[in-house]
């Protein structure tokens, strides 16, 4: 369900879809976003790098992206502009990018250590992981594996938004390059770095500018031929098929010998920093053989034939067009400001030091779509997703924020709990989606999931562990939203990745996620999950005598599904009448 659900633009939350309406508008408002400094003016390397910002637009927010509010209209208009022009013929597919590894894990790096160290332990096999699941510490723990890495840094996102958090993220990333580091980026070629749609060329100005490093290169995932908003409409309704794939993925390795897996883009409703709603979210990172196995996931991506370099892919800098994206917002740079470990030149050795006993031993296997998502292809996720579930001897223990099923998921339940196996499963209430879209094909799947005897939370909008798990105080989001694609198997195998379980996902994008075999860690998120199933944070349903679904928490009892608004009510009426595989 990202999108053209792209987290922003769109109303697509974490799916692209190429139609504007959908989830992956995810998290996205109408208004511009909020900028914040790359880094102070005083600093030495701003005068190497300040020329390269991300973003820039109008600090208001509503909860609402531009994709959301217009996507019934935004998919009439594509789905005419297909009828006419889909016997246009499109560009010739862009040269293959040289082909390109990830260097080798080297001795002198910080993380080398730690890798002794639990190998002797744990033995050879064994990386080191470590929840990230509270909005700071998944930004802190980022900011720390960019900042202290030596040789390399290959970062692969869905979304990477030009706010915030994504200016703060890429301030950093340019510094590490300027220390030498060598830096590969992979973003999907659908928003990152856009703050809307009008900005398209700004974006790639933005693109082609910090590819120019010497130490920085982009390379863009089922890359746009045309790169103008009335191309990329004309070429949306030629080549839909191709542009509806997006490359969901999301990961940072450093080092070759640390990475962070698991569901959140870059962006600020990731890491607690907007105020119009924010995501809990669930990440995992990793020091060990795990950071090779991601390695080897991000080169099969890094040289794909679905691959462009931006160089190639018809970006340009622009002075002019960058100088509309430097202007700075007093309130973002205040509030990182607050926080010293936001600071460049932050000593991490604390941190360091402190983080070998918060690591939990285990094995791991990292799992990927192959890019092409052939149907001949190996290693697709659902298959993988769905015999680790039915491995499962006790219990199992789902959250995932998008949850549109089929008869085949329904059918596992049902043999689960024949078996004596434990159900309980927590997804997105309507009150607490970002995309309305979503819901409308959920819920008729909410009773064959009861029945089935499965227990189903929803999260609430105003859920209680906002403030402990999501909010980056003082700032307090106007509702929080469910966006983890977790899954935990008889407390001993953990699951956590991209993948939501929905047709887009199932089908159409590239997903990747890890499963890591811990009793420690996987009791460690199996008590994470039940607290998210308490009543002060999420409604249980359950359907009376007379048949009818009822909403439990300890707000009260409901007998309609919960909402923000009638306007939301309203959207998950109208977003029945489209497939669901386009959220």
């Amino acid at each position: 369900m990202d999108c053209f659900r792209s987290s922003r633009l769109a109303s697509c939350a974490d799916n692209p879809t190429i139609h504007c309406p959908a989830r992956h508008l995810h998290g996205t408002g109408n208004a511009t976003r909020s900028p914040a400094p790359i880094m102070p003016p005083s600093s030495p390397a701003a005068h190497r790098t300040r020329d390269i910002r991300v973003g820039s637009g109008d600090p208001r927010w509503t909860s609402e992206r531009p994709g959301r509010i217009g996507q019934s209209a935004c998919l009439i208009v594509l789905l005419l502009a297909y009828t006419l022009l889909a016997g246009c013929a499109t560009r010739a597919p862009l040269p293959a990018p040289p082909v390109e590894l990830a260097r080798q894990a080297q001795p002198d790096s910080v993380y080398a250590p730690f890798e002794a160290r639990i190998a002797a332990a744990h033995g050879a096999d064994a990386s080191g992981f470590r929840l990230l699941e509270r909005s700071d510490a998944a930004l802190r723990y980022r900011l720390m594996l960019i900042d202290t890495a030596r040789h390399s840094l290959d970062l692969q996102y869905y979304v990477w938004f030009g706010d915030t958090v994504g200016q703060l993220m890429m301030s950093r990333v340019i510094a590490a390059a300027d220390r030498g580091v060598r830096v590969r980026i992979l973003f999907d070629d659908l928003n990152s770095l856009l703050h809307d749609m009008a900005s398209i060329e700004i974006r790639d100005a933005m693109l082609s500018r910090i590819d120019s490093h010497p130490n920085i290169e982009i390379r863009l995932f089922n890359s746009w031929r045309e790169r103008s908003l009335f191309g990329r409409g004309v070429e949306a309704a030629a080549d839909f098929s191709r542009l509806n794939r997006r490359m969901h993925n999301k990961q940072l390795i450093a080092d070759n010998r640390t990475a962070v897996i698991g569901g959140r883009n870059i962006g600020d409703e990731y890491f607690g920093m907007n105020a119009a709603f924010g995501f809990h979210d669930l990440d995992v990172l990793g020091v060990g053989p795990v950071a090779r196995q991601a390695s080897a996931v991000f080169d099969r991506y890094w040289n794909s034939d679905w691959v462009s370099q931006v160089r190639k892919a018809g970006t340009r800098a622009s002075t002019s067009m960058l100088s509309q994206a430097t202007a700075l917002e007093p309130a973002a740079a205040a509030r990182l400001s607050e926080l010293s470990w936001l600071q460049p030149g932050y000593h991490w050795e604390t941190d360091l030091s402190t983080l070998y006993d918060s690591l939990a031993p285990g094995g791991s296997v990292v799992q990927a779509d192959p890019p092409s998502r052939a149907p001949t292809a190996h290693n697709r996720m659902p298959e993988t997703f769905r015999a680790l579930m039915r491995s499962a001897a006790r219990e199992v223990l789902i959250t995932n924020a998008y949850i549109i099923p089929d008869e085949v998921f329904i059918g596992d339940l049902h043999e689960l709990v024949a078996r004596g196996v434990q159900v309980r499963i927590l997804t997105n209430s309507l009150s607490s989606h970002d995309v309305p879209a979503v819901n409308a094909h959920y819920e008729k799947w909410r009773r064959r999931i009861i029945e089935a005897r499965a227990v189903l939370h929803e999260l609430r909008a105003d859920a209680a562990l906002q403030a402990e798990l999501v909010d980056l105080a003082p700032l307090k989001s106007a509702f929080v939203g469910l966006h983890t694609k977790a899954m935990v198997v008889d407390r001993q195998k953990s699951f956590v990745g991209s993948m939501n379980l929905d047709p887009r996902s199932g089908t159409i994008n590239s997903e990747m996620g890890v499963i890591v075999d811990s009793a420690p860690l996987s009791a460690e998120l199996a008590k994470r999950m039940e607290r998210d199933m308490e009543p002060h944070n999420s409604w249980r349903l359950h359907l009376d005598e007379s048949g009818a679904l009822r909403w439990r928490s300890s707000a009260g009892e409901l007998g309609a599904q919960p909402a923000r608004s009638l306007w939301q009510r309203l959207q998950n009426i109208v977003f029945k009448l489209f497939p669901a595989d386009y959220y």
